[in-house]
């Protein structure tokens, strides 16, 4: 598990229990599965949001850097680090991982819940 992302090189070590995630742009027009456009001003109700982990604590056993995660944004601290915003969390606050290298297991997800 290594604390550095290979996509930002970040000089951050993290500690513990803690993982430092890239949150995706959800913010934005989205589809629904019919294909019928919902622009970003609708309301909607309380929603989790997927992040890619860019940096692990030590203590971290069920994530890796470079996976997806899901998270409630409302439970977040935010941290700018050379001017990219990140998110802040404990590995308990997580709710879902998405990663290829849960494809072998015997979830046929592909998520770890």
């Amino acid at each position: 598990m290594s604390s550095k992302s290979e996509h930002d090189k970040l000089p951050i070590r993290m500690l513990h229990d803690r993982v430092l995630v890239r949150q995706d742009n959800g913010d934005g027009e989205r589809r629904s599965g019919g294909g019928i456009l919902i622009p970003a001003t609708a309301a909607v109700g309380k929603r989790l949001a997927w992040a890619e982990v860019v940096a692990v604590g030590h203590n971290v056993r069920s994530v890796e850097v470079g996976d997806r995660v899901l998270f409630d944004p409302e439970d977040r601290a935010e941290v700018e680090v050379q001017g990219v915003a990140y998110v802040l969390m404990r590995e308990r606050d997580l709710h879902a991982v998405a990663a290829e290298r849960l494809e072998g297991t015997d979830d046929s997800t592909g998520l770890y819940l």
